[in-house]
């Protein structure tokens, strides 16, 4: 239930970030303050109660059975906390996903980190975590990375990230009665225009809630997705996908990067048809999930995040790592090089359709507009410990490459308002 001053805020439908139940919200539920409340139905004795609230303070907060303010919102049909910002302003969801040893997490914290930079400063928009205790995995890797107190130390790479888990923190479980249900947890991030941006609007102004999910490689396993641990199914929500490869884990592709005095890395062992499968499964579901026939291709942005760069960028010449975005004269915000990014996209697809061509033929079978985009979440500095022969890196060498690319690019696209595009001016002919 909620109050008449903040009624005129409200969407019209909410969608759960965690179990993508829809629902009005007036249903959604609050969750009670006391500790003597304990005791939920769904999330064991531990967790306080959730209720419908009938009693109310002046500024619209419920009130506890105790008579105590409440604060948090959650689910009508998980119980699960809710931010509040959900119920007023329009939810993007994205889905990322790779193959085990792909860089999906690497990725994750660079992106994440790029983008509190990058928003702001270029883009007119503020960017922020909303629920710190989901995003808290999120932001240890960042952490790790970008503000590791020992960032003088040669540091292994895997001692830096943790893989992602099939179960634990990155998973909520509910009891549905006699039966268990484990969703992801998702990392939600707040997006909002900031007064000099272009489309600002004090009476309507342009923002969005950012939920993002992270699997594991395993999770697109054939018969890893069931009805008790639907770990998979925000794909059909997903505004956009994008898919983690990693070209080192190609043997072909590993043979190129030697043959040109490249170290491919630990993970250039041929795994490449496990990526592959990875994809298919993905598309598989997605397809299950939305109802898409064979014969039609999915119609939403699929976006392939060709990770490490930085071992195989010689097998691209000339190419440009500078930002690709630019500011305009009298405009507040920059716009995104929208042709320098599909002129790159159009080259790494030829490069892939030489090593690996099965792995665009999955992705360009199952997608409408497939776009291919090179990023590194560490940069060219990663160096062999003498000692232990391992891979690793000293966290203040760190340095992005286009890692928040493509995510921009994606909302460039879904959401033209936010981040713009510009094109460059094509002469007439004569």
């Amino acid at each position: 239930m909620v109050t008449n001053a903040t009624a005129d805020h409200l969407l019209a439908r909410v969608t759960c970030p965690h179990c993508w139940e829809t629902f009005a919200p007036e249903q959604v539920l609050w969750i009670s303050e006391h500790s003597d409340l304990l005791g939920d139905a769904l999330l064991g004795p531990e967790q306080q109660q959730r209720f419908l609230p009938s009693r109310f303070t002046l500024e619209g907060e419920a009130l506890d059975a105790t008579g105590m303010v409440c604060h948090s919102l959650a689910c009508p049909k998980c119980h699960l906390s809710v931010p509040r910002c959900a119920l007023e302003m329009e939810t993007v969801f994205l889905s990322i996903l790779g193959a085990p040893a792909s860089g999906k997490s690497y990725f994750l914290a660079a992106l994440i980190h790029e983008l509190r930079r990058i928003l702001p400063a270029q883009f007119a928009i503020n960017f922020g975590d909303v629920d710190l205790v989901s995003n808290h995995i999120l932001n240890e890797y960042e952490e790790s990375l970008f503000f590791n107190p020992n960032a003088e130390q040669l540091v292994p790479l895997g001692n830096l990230v943790r893989k992602t888990e099939l179960e634990g923190e990155l998973y909520e479980t509910i009891a549905y009665g006699n039966q268990t249900i484990m969703y992801p947890r998702p990392f939600l991030f707040d997006m909002r225009a900031r007064p000099e941006h272009a489309k600002y609007s004090a009476e309507a102004p342009l923002a969005r809630l950012l939920c993002l999910y992270d699997n594991a490689g395993e999770h697109f396993l054939p018969g890893k997705d069931t009805t008790s641990s639907p770990v998979t199914r925000h794909l059909a929500q997903s505004r956009a996908l994008f898919f983690v490869l990693d070209p080192t884990q190609d043997p072909h592709f590993s043979a190129a990067i030697r043959a040109l005095g490249g170290e491919p890395g630990a993970a250039g062992k041929g795994r490449m048809s496990r990526q592959q499968t990875i994809l298919q499964e993905a598309a598989a579901r997605i397809r299950r999930y939305t109802g898409l026939p064979l014969s039609e291709r999915h119609p939403r942005p699929l976006i392939m995040v060709l990770t490490k760069v930085d071992q195989w960028s010689a097998l691209l010449q000339d190419v440009d790592v500078s930002e690709p975005w630019r500011t305009f004269s009298g405009r507040p915000q920059a716009a995104l090089d929208g042709d320098r990014i599909e002129q790159q996209s159009v080259r790494l697809r030829q490069m892939l359709m030489q090593f690996c061509p099965e792995v665009v033929n999955v992705a360009e079978a199952f997608a409408h507009d497939v776009f291919y985009i090179a990023t590194s979440a560490l940069g060219d500095r990663v160096e062999i410990d003498p000692a232990t022969g391992l891979r690793g890196i000293r966290p203040q060498n760190i340095r992005p490459r286009w890692a928040a690319v493509p995510l921009l690019y994606a909302l460039s696209r879904t959401l033209p308002g936010l981040i713009t595009r510009y094109r460059r001016k094509v002469p007439k002919s004569e």
